[in-house]
């Protein structure tokens, strides 16, 4: 597989958590290519090992065994700054949307650009540059507690995007959602893919959510035991 176009690399990945003296196999040998370009919808019920393997995939744990490569490096034997750094390129939405509720629509979205330390002007014409891409351009002052579930989510897509991160990881993206504003948040994920090319990882337990995905695979005790194109 050409390694220019592959932004995630899986391979052979297992992940034991010690429940006091005993271990537990989260993931018990995960392989998986995502590319430039794709989107990929991983499902499965709970505790099949969706979550772990997310968190492994954003650099936000290691695995016990196996390698995980991001962009073509190896994140098991990075230091935590040098994690940080891989973090830094990797856009998250989550399923409680983790905005600060004292910032209005466009402080949030900015807010990735502040901690680089990005000029005010510079940071503020991009950050509303993001929030019309979602749709919200007649929402930059409104604070989390003015929007709506669907709007705030949309914030939090705008605010995933800001980096131009390699991909953007999706955990539950629909979970506190009511079913026609996941709808309208999936298209708009949707139009994000086939129209600026970014490539999305959903984590998902719903099969309508995964239907959108170009690609999905179905998790089970730790293991991928299917995948096909959508």
């Amino acid at each position: 597989m050409n390694a220019i176009s592959t932004v995630v690399q899986v391979t052979n990945v297992t992940k034991t958590y010690m429940m006091g003296e005993i271990p537990v196999s989260a993931l018990r040998g995960v392989t998986l290519s995502v590319l430039r370009g794709d989107y990929l919808s991983i499902l499965g019920p709970s505790g099949s090992g969706k979550s772990t393997l997310l968190n492994l995939i954003g650099a936000l744990d290691r695995p016990t065994s196996g390698t995980v490569e991001v962009n073509g490096v190896e994140l098991g034997s990075l230091s935590d700054n040098q994690l940080a750094e891989i973090r830094g390129q990797i856009g998250f939405v989550f399923q409680f949307f983790n905005l600060i509720p004292r910032l209005d629509a466009i402080g949030n979205v900015e807010l990735p650009l502040t901690i680089a330390g990005v000029p005010r002007k510079q940071r503020r014409k991009r950050a509303e540059e993001m929030l019309v891409t979602v749709g919200l351009d007649g929402r930059f002052e409104h604070k989390p507690s003015e929007l709506s579930g669907g709007e705030r989510q949309r914030v939090a897509i705008a605010r995933a995007l800001i980096t131009d991160p390699s991909f953007v990881l999706m955990d539950e993206p629909t979970g506190n959602l009511d079913s026609k504003t996941a709808v309208d948040v999936m298209d708009l994920v949707t139009e994000l893919n086939e129209n600026k090319g970014i490539t999305v990882i959903v984590v998902t337990h719903d099969p309508e959510v995964g239907r959108r995905a170009h690609r999905s695979v179905r998790m089970r005790d730790g293991l991928i035991v299917s995948e096909e194109l959508n």
